[in-house]
């Protein structure tokens, strides 16, 4: 347990440094980056808690958000895209 605790603490770290990044953000492609980044830590610790409690219900919510995340980061590609012609 204390593993998944420290783990949790460093996504936890990793989720401020982004949103750092969201408000600092030089570009439109840099907010985009931190964003994902911020999506996907907190899917993460929704994973690490699922294993931590054993709260499988919470298996779909994971599965759900890590494909509605990376049809997101596919739109702000093709933003990003768009914006730099």
């Amino acid at each position: 347990m204390i593993v998944l605790d420290i783990a949790l603490v460093a996504l936890g770290v990793g989720f401020a440094l982004g949103m750092v990044r969201v408000i600092l953000g030089p570009s439109v492609a840099d907010r985009a980056v931190a964003t994902d980044l911020c999506l996907f830590t907190v899917v993460a610790a929704v994973a690490l808690t699922v294993l931590r409690t054993g709260a499988e219900q919470f298996e779909d919510v994971v599965l759900i958000a890590t494909l509605l995340g990376f049809l997101a980061t596919i739109a702000l590609a093709a933003l990003v895209g768009r914006e730099g012609e």
